[in-house]
């Protein structure tokens, strides 16, 4: 059987949309996280494939009200072929290997402008990419079953290719719920509430990644500096904006 008809065979018995979507066309990158080539989302996500160093692109977006600071978070629908069923940040996709998506923090903007629209229904007229604020990369290893896994980076190497985003926006949702099929704005506090009272497995890794390491003292410093006009914006963050790679594995 050939790699092609063995991966579509693992696919037996999933959702149709969300098996559709596994052909779309994500960015391959080397350790330096250049563009290499394109992969489909099908390859890029079989393990057997991220055991062997395939690396690609990702982003992690996290949407607050700016008048609250609340964060809104989303579950992953049941149809979802990784990680269903689990809470995380607002959005988390993929970069496309598409002109206005290949670019580095850009293309990672623009990806997540599309993908808000495709998973919550927020239009992109309320998405400035230009209010997009990113912080920083991170390289994790994060498996979903022993088929399928989320990897933005490789054992091997120190690649960096999950870019994380900030937004502060007035949203209006409309949500698809074969991508999504909850939402909450929380509090940092009914944050830790949430996430203390369930079991850790209702999270991404991802996320609880970013959790522990990072978000609580970026939350913090975006509530500790409201603008002018007496409302959150992200980038008033600008200044915590880093290349630095952090490794979490």
């Amino acid at each position: 059987m050939s790699p092609t008809s063995t991966e579509d065979a693992l696919l037996l018995g999933h959702d149709e949309e969300q098996i559709r979507l596994m052909e779309e066309r994500c960015i391959v990158v080397n350790d330096d996280d250049e563009f290499v080539r394109d992969g489909s989302k099908k390859e890029c996500h079989l393990m057997t494939n991220i055991q062997n160093g395939l690396l690609h692109r990702a982003f992690s977006l996290f949407l607050f009200d700016p008048k609250t600071g609340k964060l809104l978070l989303q579950k992953r629908a049941p149809e979802k072929i990784t990680f269903p069923n689990m809470w995380t940040n607002t959005c988390c996709s993929h970069p496309l290997a598409v002109r206005s998506e290949v670019d580095g923090k850009q293309g990672a903007k623009n990806a997540a402008q599309r993908k808000l629209e495709h998973e919550l229904g927020i239009p992109t007229k309320q998405v400035n990419v230009e209010d997009v604020q990113f912080l920083t990369r991170i390289h994790y290893l994060a498996t979903s079953d022993n088929t399928w896994g989320e990897h933005e980076g490789t054992l091997r190497s120190l690649t960096i290719v999950d870019y994380i985003l900030f937004l502060t926006t007035p949203v209006t949702l409309n949500v698809n719920k074969n991508e999504v099929c909850d939402e909450k704005w929380v509090s940092m506090d009914e944050l830790k509430q949430l996430m203390n009272e369930l079991d850790p497995s209702s999270f991404t890794p991802w996320f609880k990644l970013i959790v522990n390491e990072f978000l609580f003292k970026w939350w913090q410093a975006l509530l500790d500096h409201p603008n002018q006009n007496h409302e959150y914006d992200a980038k008033m963050l600008a200044y915590l904006e880093s290349d630095q790679i952090h490794r979490l594995l």
